[in-house]
């Protein structure tokens, strides 16, 4: 947790442990803290209390899916150019709350237009996706903000994507990491903390993300990030449908 006062935001990227978090102080940038959560709602009982949580993770579920999906999505592969392939298509709410891949890809079928089945990757994170809908409300809206790591990276490398992957056939690509670590670096993350051994369950590129999304939740806390789309819409629930850098 941290210990010394300050703004606190974090950045945060679902993993196989759980939830890996870079715990920022706005008031002192060289202050970080990387700490693993089992649970998401762990994330808002620290203290002192993180004013800003960017998480990559899908918040807003519609009930039905046009032609282009969440305009969440739309909004950031419009944006990614190469990189586009990394934002997944979240289908309905009814879809992410099936435990069974087919009837999911069933559900999915009868609540889109044109009728679309599931992506296997989309599906792996419906676990972590229902955590967080289970969870927020529009009340926590102030707090907790959907990001996605490679639009963090766009916006931090002067809107334009960055050229490498961060995986080649779904194997780390030490060069793309490479390339996202430097980025950090020359916005001021220290090197020695984006190179430490990330904890068990979780990977290098974790690491990487959370520390980009740390970033983007202090640039929102400081209201220099935007939504896409900027004309978003909200869910059932009345959720936000927008991924902020």
């Amino acid at each position: 947790m941290p210990e010394s006062a300050g703004i606190w935001v974090a950045g945060v990227d679902g993993c196989r442990a759980g939830w890996i978090a870079v715990l920022r102080n706005l008031s002192d940038p060289k202050d970080l803290k990387l700490q693993l959560f089992e649970q998401f709602a762990d994330l808002l009982s620290v203290r002192p209390e993180l004013k800003t949580i960017a998480v990559d993770m899908p918040i807003g579920l519609p009930d039905h899916l046009g032609p282009h999906g969440r305009g969440a999505e739309k909004a950031a592969r419009k944006r990614l150019g190469l990189r586009q392939s990394s934002v997944f298509s979240v289908p309905s709410r009814a879809a992410v709350y099936e435990e069974d891949y087919r009837a999911s890809c069933e559900t999915s079928l009868k609540t889109s237009s044109p009728p679309r089945k599931v992506s296997k990757q989309c599906f792996y994170l419906f676990p972590k996706i229902r955590e967080i809908d289970s969870l927020m409300t529009p009340a926590l809206e102030g707090r907790i903000y959907e990001v996605h790591p490679e639009l963090a990276f766009w916006r931090l490398n002067g809107k334009a994507e960055i050229k490498l992957p961060k995986k080649v056939k779904s194997r780390a690509n030490p060069s793309g990491l490479d390339l996202r670590r430097d980025l950090l670096v020359s916005k001021g993350v220290p090197q020695d903390f984006l190179d430490q051994k990330p904890p068990s369950g979780c990977g290098r590129d974790d690491l990487l993300d959370a520390a980009a999304n740390s970033l983007i939740a202090g640039g929102i806390f400081n209201r220099q990030a935007k939504p896409f789309p900027e004309n978003y819409q909200r869910d059932g629930k009345g959720l936000r449908m927008a991924i902020w850098a």
